[in-house]
């Protein structure tokens, strides 16, 4: 058993409670003491956490540079995760490891190319990489150029922020008129054209839109592992068809998502999503981050958290390729524990008014989290495998060479209601060989 590793994940998604518990149970039995960080006060992510505190509000960039070198000094931070302003807090790295703090994350260059959907494209293109056809859309007129060269060449067309993350944003443009149809049921990602060109005659200044063809599953996520050497120590793919989940070492996801990283300097954890145009797979999208999902690769026995956080400080982790391939798999939402408060917004029945007042109004200072005390839980993304009630029909992807080991889930660090995982039915996994 090593020294203790201090790690800080700033403001992050929820799904990184998983993330927390891989490096807890990496496999050298490292003691390892997380910090996290969140504007939220109901974010999971803080309950997960060692120590934990909110993060001010209304920082400007540079501020939160200032408030995040302030946090690794007095937290004695080994490796931080950065999520919020990223690309400000890496072009300060040799500040931050003279505090001896590791980012892991990539060099400052890779993450301002692929902030930006539109600069990652033509630098996509430029090393021969294939992407979709795009429009970049400031204005109703430009968005019309492009919808209608889509429609006519078959294809529906779709927008999203030309910078942004985890699909926010995202519509599908359709020509049917607002209607009932658009009232029924759950609310959709498809959006009339009309109300498009309304909204943006309305604005009164210029968008900033990605346009381009919707794509067909199977969507393929490829996890990278790539040393600060820019040689890639581990690439999966994680393939998406409706429901459906599995994964994939087929060369034609794994091949571009490495050659990617490599040219591109994708250090430590990044993304990279491919899709189908026609009948060619095209990439739709890069982060320079840890994906949500990245923690369903304990399936495969890949904890690639705490491979990360080696490579940050200096270790050598080697190559890591899943032995067998995870079977299919389902994801569905489980609770996780929020910190308690002194007024739960659950309560109905009346409180005393000075102090709610109070807990209003009083900075929330650092703590070392509590066992949870009250049954306040908010839901979270978790694999669970269920089988399948007909064989799904699902696209050629990849091969498991060997049969899937049962998987085991590592369990939560703090009290929670537990998700379960069971065997997907074997008529359901369609995978063929490499």
């Amino acid at each position: 058993m090593g020294s203790r590793v201090r790690v800080w994940l700033n403001r992050t998604y929820a799904e990184n409670v998983f993330f927390m518990d891989q490096l807890r149970s990496n496999p050298q039995r490292r003691p390892v003491e997380i910090h996290a960080t969140h504007g939220d006060a109901d974010s999971p992510i803080l309950a997960a956490a060692d120590t934990a505190a909110m993060e001010p509000e209304g920082l400007s960039r540079a501020a939160y540079v200032e408030y995040a070198l302030d946090q690794c000094a007095r937290h004695e931070i080994d490796v931080f995760v950065p999520v919020l302003h990223q690309s400000a807090i890496v072009a300060h790295r040799a500040e931050f490891a003279a505090l001896g703090t590791a980012l892991l994350a990539p060099p400052s260059e890779a993450v301002a190319i692929f902030h930006d959907k539109v600069t990652a494209y033509q630098a996509l293109q430029a090393v021969g990489i294939p992407v979709p056809p795009w429009w970049r859309v400031r204005n109703e007129e430009e968005l019309l150029v492009a919808v209608e060269a889509l429609e006519a060449a078959g294809h529906k067309a779709c927008f999203k922020p030309a910078a942004g993350a985890g699909g926010v944003g995202f519509r599908v443009i359709t020509r049917a008129p607002f209607s009932l149809m658009h009232l029924n049921g759950f609310p959709s990602s498809h959006v009339p054209l009309s109300l498009v060109q309304d909204a943006l005659r309305g604005a009164g200044k210029p968008v900033d839109w990605l346009v381009m063809p919707l794509l067909a599953e199977p969507e393929v996520s490829v996890d990278c592992l790539t040393g600060p050497d820019g040689r890639v120590r581990m690439a999966v793919g994680r393939t998406k068809n409706g429901r459906r989940r599995g994964f994939t070492l087929h060369p034609t996801w794994i091949d571009p998502a490495r050659r990617l990283a490599e040219a591109f300097g994708l250090h430590y954890l990044t993304n990279i999503q491919f899709r189908m145009f026609g009948d060619e797979p095209v990439l739709m999208d890069v982060n320079t981050r840890p994906a949500g999902g990245l923690h369903q690769l304990a399936l495969c026995g890949i904890n690639a958290p705490w491979a990360a956080v080696q490579l940050a400080l200096g270790e050598e982790t080697g190559e890591l390729v899943p032995a067998l391939l995870g079977q299919d798999y389902a994801v569905v939402t489980g609770p996780r524990p929020v910190r308690p408060v002194a007024v739960p917004q659950q309560r109905a029945e009346t409180l005393p008014a000075t102090p709610a007042v109070e807990a209003a109004v009083a900075p929330v200072a650092e703590t070392r989290t509590a066992p949870v005390t009250e049954s306040v839980l908010t839901p979270t993304v978790t694999p669970v495998i269920a089988p399948a009630a007909t064989p799904a029909v699902t696209p050629v992807i990849a091969p498991a060479a060997t049969p899937a080991v049962t998987p085991v889930l590592t369990p939560a660090a703090s009290p929670a209601i537990a998700s379960g995982i069971a065997p997907a039915a074997a008529a359901a996994s369609a995978i063929a060989p490499a």
